[in-house]
């Protein structure tokens, strides 16, 4: 006689956020609204749930997700990585949309486990018509919840789609549509319940072991047009331990900047990426000062196809290690190498 059929164990732990705000208890629409609602609040708004799986709500944080540290993301790791071990099938990790593409990137470098972290969240709050929150939770969940995740790394599902964590960005202020992979597109989405998986992803090289010491403080600047380099000039008296610069196109800046962007990179690690937020950086294209050549010359470490937001993320956890310069390279190198191996 076969067993009966057991759901798979998914937890679901909010950080706040668009999808718990509300405006409850403010009298008026007038003080506008913000995180209230429980991880077990958003949890009940699903009732489907429990076709899919055994579901633990889990409060870790309720604030505005640009209120979120990398600190924080730590320590969730080191909790994502505790239910695994006590046999959770796969987490739901749910927050605000505005700083999803670095928390789940730097889930993506943290947990060490292989099965499935899904993050999510909505971009209209639970107190307007048509409110997302709800559907995206339920296929984050099935997400979660499918054998078929699991060895992908961290994931984005919002809208019915499925984003790797390393490539997906947010594209628009409030459309739902708003999440996009512009390098690489979505490796999946969700049709009647099950997660369709089309585009399999290789697990990154770079994952992080142990916690590191304190958050290294990185500043991200980006290219403009007439740039003379002034605020390259203040990065370090202002006490940051590296420098992301989001150059043009495929790599490039004034060459009028050259002389205090490469006398920085003599003392701390400059990681170069572009500001378009899709392809990757150029390595031996264009060969006039200013152009990749001449940056990465001058011991600028390629950000490949990580964008600025996501490069600043794991230089940032890279630093902490206590890695020098040459070690940060080699990371960046060995990440950008591991998205076109499958040999696990």
């Amino acid at each position: 006689m076969s067993s009966p059929r057991t759901n798979p164990k998914v937890v679901i732990i909010s950080l706040g956020g668009t999808i718990a705000s509300t405006n409850e208890g403010a009298g008026d629409d007038a003080s506008g609204v913000r995180p209230q609602l429980s991880a077990a609040d958003i949890v009940a708004t699903v009732p489907e749930l429990e076709r899919f799986a055994e579901v633990r709500a889990v409060a870790f944080r309720q604030v505005p997700s640009g209120d979120l540290s990398l600190s924080d993301l730590r320590e969730l790791a080191e909790v994502i990585d505790e239910y695994f071990a006590a046999g959770t099938t796969g987490v739901v990790v749910v927050q605000g949309t505005d700083t999803m593409e670095e928390t789940s990137f730097a889930l993506d470098l943290l947990v060490r486990d292989r099965r499935a972290v899904v993050v999510t969240g909505a971009m209209r709050n639970p107190t307007v018509a048509g409110a997302d929150g709800p559907a995206n939770v339920l296929a984050a969940v099935q997400v979660a919840a499918s054998s078929e995740a699991a060895g992908l790394g961290t994931l984005v599902v919002t809208n019915d789609e499925i984003h790797a964590a390393r490539f997906v960005r947010k594209t628009h202020s409030t459309n739902l549509s708003t999440f996009q992979s512009p390098s690489a597109g979505p490796i999946g989405w969700i049709n009647e319940g099950r997660a369709r998986i089309v585009f399999r992803v290789s697990r990154l090289r770079a994952c992080l072991r142990g916690v590191g010491g304190a958050i290294a403080p990185v500043a991200l600047l980006t290219s403009v047009i007439g740039d003379d380099g002034r605020l390259i000039t203040t990065v370090e008296g202002l006490g940051y331990e590296g420098l992301v610069l989001e150059a043009f196109g495929g790599g490039h800046v004034p060459a009028t900047v050259m002389p205090v962007l490469s006398a920085l990179a003599e003392r701390l690690p400059v990681v170069l990426a572009s500001r378009t937020g899709g392809g990757e950086v150029l390595r031996e294209t264009y060969g006039f000062a200013g152009s990749e050549r001449d940056m990465l010359s001058r011991g600028l470490i390629s950000a490949g196809f990580l964008d600025g937001p996501k490069a600043r993320v794991l230089l940032s956890l890279l630093l902490s290690h206590g890695l020098d310069r040459e070690s940060v390279k080699l990371a960046f190198d060995e990440l950008n190498d591991s998205i076109t191996s499958f040999d696990e």
